[in-house]
């Protein structure tokens, strides 16, 4: 226990001067630009290393949840659970979220702690981190393209379907799918098993605002298409009358 909080405290000083790294590289961009550099980095890493232990090393989430933690896991969760650590008090501190992503760091950060002192379900919390940070890439590249003026392209529409389409597949159908396996398996502590309840319903406070980001979305988009329309017929007819 002991190495652990030595290399939770290690993983935790990394990302702090990977930051300050950033900040000093790119002293022209924001705090913020450089906190979502870091936020980019540690979702493709974490999707890389849990994607290796989900498909490659093992065991299934899906078949196998409750069973012993192996180090491979261990590193997982030690690395991501250093940056939910300094993610949440870069957030604190300069005040840029609400409650709802508060509430989602705090319950990973208290997830991934719960599950290195049970030694035990990591493959269920390596299978969380999979599908919590396969849509974090997409939604930093959203924030990257409106700040850089290229958000209102071609590109922006694909980053926000893809953004969409993923989240609604991982996060809700497969997210509920390891939810009914780690319910009915007799392996899972208790608490654990009611962690993976409070991640879901965490998912579909987000899975709200998605719909209604998706609406207005749609309703642009039709907007978008119609005025291309009577542009279009607008400068037809002027063209019949020249």
């Amino acid at each position: 226990m002991v190495l652990l909080v030595v290399c939770s405290l290690l993983c935790l000083s990394c990302w702090v001067s990977f930051y300050f790294i950033l900040c000093n590289v790119n002293g022209s961009r924001s705090y913020e630009w450089n906190c979502r550099l870091v936020t980019l980095v540690h979702g493709i890493l974490a999707v890389c290393i849990t994607a290796y232990i989900g498909y490659v090393d093992g065991p299934w989430p899906f078949a196998y949840p409750g069973t012993k933690n192996t180090p491979l896991q261990i590193s997982a969760m030690v690395v991501s659970l250093g940056y939910f650590i300094f993610d949440m008090a870069w957030c604190v501190y300069f005040r840029t979220e609400g409650p709802v992503m508060l509430a989602h760091h705090t319950m990973s950060i208290l997830g991934i702690l719960l599950t290195l002192w049970l030694g035990e379900s990591g493959i269920e919390g390596c299978a969380v981190l999979f599908g919590s940070e396969i849509t974090n890439p997409l939604l930093q590249a959203r924030w990257f393209l409106k700040q850089t003026g290229h958000y209102r392209s071609l590109l922006g529409d694909v980053v926000d379907v893809l953004f969409v389409l993923l989240f609604v597949v991982m996060r809700i159908f497969v997210g509920g799918t390891m939810l009914y396996c780690e319910l009915i398996s007799p392996r899972p502590r208790f608490f654990i098993k009611c962690g993976g309840v409070a991640m879901y319903a965490l998912s579909w406070v987000f899975m709200v605002d998605i719909v209604r980001f998706a609406k207005r979305k749609s309703k642009s988009w039709h907007k978008q298409q119609r005025d291309q329309l009577e542009t279009v017929a607008a400068n037809g007819h002027e063209g019949k009358k020249d």
